[in-house]
């Protein structure tokens, strides 16, 4: 069990995802995505194994819910500065996480 100070500390934001590229140096399959927080925290970048559910094109202009206080992780040759969140199917590809209707970029989760 965790206190609730300390789910708090987890910014958990909606961002609008603005570009998707490939990223054949990563281990397993994966796209770079740039992601718009809105104007308090900006633009930010991702690293997701998403790439057997999305296309690179169906996914410029989703909006997905990631954890944005967390310490950027250096990916291969690229820094990845939120974790984009979503849930394993039955297969293991991963499904994004996003919220039911559009909400401005930087909402907070409450």
């Amino acid at each position: 069990m965790i206190t609730w100070n300390e789910f708090e500390a987890v910014e958990i934001r909606v961002g609008t995802i603005i570009q998707v590229e490939g990223f054949p140096k990563a281990r397993k399959p994966a796209y770079q995505l740039l992601i718009d927080f809105g104007p308090e925290i900006g633009e930010k970048r991702s690293s997701a194994q998403i790439t057997a559910l999305y296309t690179k094109e169906e996914l410029v202009g989703k909006q997905v819910i990631a954890v944005t206080n967390f310490p950027p992780r250096q990916i291969a040759n690229f820094f990845s500065e939120v974790l984009v969140t979503g849930f394993a199917d039955e297969q293991g590809n991963i499904v994004l996480s996003q919220p039911e209707r559009i909400v401005p970029n930087g909402t907070r989760l409450i």
